[in-house]
């Protein structure tokens, strides 16, 4: 017997006892969806928005967290005026002549203590801020990954906050005083303080630094862009060195330090490439790595290369690339970083966030700078 299937067939009634043998010709056909049944669809198409409330995961994802390393790496101070200064001071120079006579009398000419080396230099203050403001409605909602918006919203803020000094402490920023009216005080950054070791673009490309007359630090003026070589790393390092210093941090944003870890790679420059073996004993697999995070200078210490994303261009799109010792640099903070809740007004709630801060270059002679350089170009010999 052929059962021909031409609907619905209910298998618990179907009484099968006589039947030698059937095929079953297929497939089941179904009836078809009645038009008036409320479906999924028709929930998510109703004006405006829907009924349906979406499977988001209650979790924020952001990748723009990135930390602050030069803050992160160099030291900390105070200051309790917005004009803050130190000074500096250095040997004189090794002489092959020291010698007298035996029971000779001391002679003013061996007299040291002169202030011809001497230096007094400063930074201005400068104030920075982010604002929140929750309304009474956001605040009392609830909101996607999160039970307090208005905490959620400061954290970040503060996050923001960090990452804008970051910024400015490396820049070619002049330092400006603050008149109390419409001049905001700025501090002066990292590039424009440095004139001792220093290599600048071509053309108008000029250093900055402290002036004494004015006790202002200058900006520095960027130059014509070109490529990054290795020669031009190894002269400041020497130069650094021969002074006293040791710069053990070499900085710049990420298209510099990639190319540099890839021209390391590929040359037979002292390198120390970052290791990663996976397992113990004999015959452990090792995964490659194709980068360079350190390399030995001529002088037998190491330089680690850090890649900052933080670090902005500038002209035409050219970076610089510090060499650092942080020893001498200092991020110096009035009262720290402050969080002030302002004054209720209306349905909304409302805070400042805050930092009043210069950065602290004590011994500008012991970093280097090797400025104008495009990020774009294979780094050279």
């Amino acid at each position: 017997m052929k059962i021909i299937t031409k609907g619905i067939i209910d298998w618990a009634t179907l009484n099968i006892e006589h039947v030698e043998s059937f095929d079953y010709v297929g497939p089941m056909a179904l009836a078809a969806t009645p038009s008036d049944y409320l479906d999924v669809a028709d929930l998510k198409a109703v004006l405006s928005g829907g009924l349906i409330r979406e499977d988001v995961l209650d979790q924020i994802f952001d990748i723009s967290d990135i930390p602050t390393p030069f803050l992160d790496m160099i030291g900390t101070d105070g200051y309790t005026n917005s004009y803050s200064e130190w000074t500096e001071d250095k040997l004189v120079a090794p002489t092959t002549t020291n010698k007298i006579v035996s029971g000779s009398d001391a002679n003013s000419a061996n007299n040291n203590a002169n202030v011809t080396n001497a230096k007094r230099a400063g930074n201005h203050a400068q104030i920075s801020t982010k604002l929140v403001m929750v309304t009474e409605r956001g605040q009392a909602v609830t909101s996607i990954g999160r039970s307090d918006e208005m905490g959620y919203q400061t954290a970040r803020r503060l996050q923001e906050l960090r990452r804008d000094v970051e910024a400015a402490a490396l820049s070619i920023n002049a330092s400006v005083q603050d008149d109390g009216v419409s001049v905001a005080g700025q501090s002066a950054g990292l590039s424009s303080w440095l004139v001792t070791n220093t290599s600048v673009g071509a053309g108008a490309g000029a250093n900055g630094g402290f002036q004494t007359g004015t006790k202002l630090v200058t900006a520095r003026t960027p130059g014509t862009k070109r490529a990054l070589s290795f020669a031009l790393i190894s002269q400041q390092i020497e130069n650094v060195y021969v002074l006293g210093g040791m710069t053990d941090t070499l900085m710049s944003v990420p298209g510099v330090t990639k190319r540099l870890g890839q021209f390391l790679l590929t040359t037979a420059n002292s390198a120390k490439p970052t290791q990663n073996i996976q397992g113990t004993g004999d015959g452990v697999s090792q995964t490659a790595q194709m980068y360079v995070d350190a390399f030995k200078t001529d002088f037998g210490f190491f330089m680690k290369i850090i890649p900052n994303r933080l670090q902005q261009n500038y002209g035409t799109a050219q970076a610089d690339v510090f060499g650092l010792d942080t020893r001498f640099l200092k991020l110096a903070l009035l009262y720290g970083w402050k969080v002030d809740p302002l004054a209720k007004i209306g349905l909304s709630f409302r805070k400042m966030l805050h930092v009043d801060w210069m950065l602290k270059v004590t011994l500008e002679r012991a970093q280097f700078i090797v400025a104008d350089i495009d990020p774009t170009l294979t780094v050279t010999a």
